[in-house]
C-alpha cells in the first residue's frame, strides 16, 4: 500500500493548519511507503536549515516504521539503537517525524516537520499523520 500525491497533499494542508494554529512555520515533508520524498511544503519564513531535518525525519520514521522521538529514546548512550543516526546518510533521532498509517493500520509512507520545537513538530506531523484515516 502507499498514499498518492493527493492523499500527501492533504496531509500537508492539515499540517499546515495545525502550524498556523501554534503560530509557527514548519518545513513539511511527506514520503510514501518505499521513503521516496512525495511532497513537501516550506512556509513561508521557515527555517531553511530545517528544510533537510524534516525530510529526513519523514525518512527516518519510514526507515524503521516509528516516531522519531522514540528512536531518538533508544539511541541514547547505553541504547539499544546508540549511534544509528549515522546510519542511512544520517537520520534524525529527535521528535517530529510520524508514520502514517491507512484505515487498515498499514504503514503507507511518513511525515517529517521541522521548524519549531519538538514538541511543535511532533503536534504538525501528527495531525498531518492522523488526517488520511
Amino acid at each position: 500500500m502507499n498514499i498518492n500525491l493527493n492523499q500527501a497533499e492533504e496531509i500537508i494542508a492539515a499540517a499546515k493548519s495545525k502550524a498556523q494554529a501554534l503560530d509557527t512555520k514548519m518545513n513539511i515533508a511527506v514520503v510514501d511507503a518505499g521513503a521516496n520524498l512525495l511532497a513537501f511544503a516550506r512556509m513561508d519564513g521557515a527555517w531553511l536549515g530545517s528544510l533537510d531535518i524534516s525530510i529526513k525525519k519523514a525518512k527516518t520514521a519510514r526507515y524503521f516504521d516509528m516516531n522519531t522521538g522514540a528512536i531518538g529514546e533508544l539511541s541514547q548512550p547505553g541504547g539499544t539503537l546508540y549511534n544509528i543516526e549515522h546510519s542511512n546518510n544520517g537520520l534524525i533521532t529527535f521528535p517530529g517525524g510520524v508514520p502514517i498509517k491507512n484505515s487498515s493500520g498499514e504503514i503507507v509512507g511518513a511525515i517529517g516537520v521541522s521548524g519549531s520545537s519538538v514538541d511543535n513538530d511532533h503536534s504538525v506531523a501528527e495531525a498531518g499523520a492522523i488526517s488520511i484515516k
